[in-house]
């Protein structure tokens, strides 16, 4: 079984990220387990002083990454940049030295958000992940409105969807 962890960039209930997150969820393929990450906006704010004897949410977390074959993380553009909530996130796992080398999806629910995109992309090089290309695809459906059962059901927004979880898990494979 690959394991995959999904991670949102957003806090919205409605959020197009997260609903482009569960649809993969409902995509993906029988031996692949997708486990959605929702405490973004529960973990406190990052400590270096405390960074070697974190929370238990902040050990959860780690634990959770370091024991994934790969991250699909789907995040909005806020002012051109990462949100806040999720670039904390991502500083209590920065130092894990655990997690270089992990497989990372970077999906884009928006053709426009290529700033907040590129920001990602250059946090999670300097954290030691891999970017896969070709796990990376931009899924316009920011501002749509849409539903799990939709994007499923749209061949334009699954195909990509299934292309980029197949790209994962291979290089999850790859990686192993």
């Amino acid at each position: 079984m690959i394991k995959l962890v999904a991670i949102s960039g957003s806090l919205r209930q409605s959020s197009a990220n997260t609903t482009l997150l569960r649809a993969a969820i409902a995509l993906a393929p029988a031996e692949v387990e997708i486990s959605l990450y929702q405490e973004v906006g529960n973990l406190p704010q990052f400590n270096p002083d405390i960074e070697h004897a974190p929370p238990p949410i902040v050990e959860a977390l780690r634990t959770l990454l370091k024991d994934c074959d790969g991250v699909v993380i789907a995040c909005p553009e806020y002012a051109h940049g990462v949100p806040g909530a999720f670039k904390n996130a991502l500083d209590w796992v920065v130092g894990s030295t655990d997690l270089a080398g992990k497989p990372v999806a970077l999906i884009n629910a928006s053709g426009r958000a290529v700033h907040g995109q590129a920001a990602l992309a250059e946090i999670i090089m300097t954290m030691g992940w891999i970017i896969v290309d070709a796990a990376s695809p931009t899924i316009p459906v920011a501002g749509m409105k849409y539903d799990v059962a939709t994007i499923i059901g749209n061949p334009a927004l699954a195909g990509p969807l299934r292309l980029a979880l197949n790209a994962l898990v291979q290089a999850g494979k790859q990686a192993d």
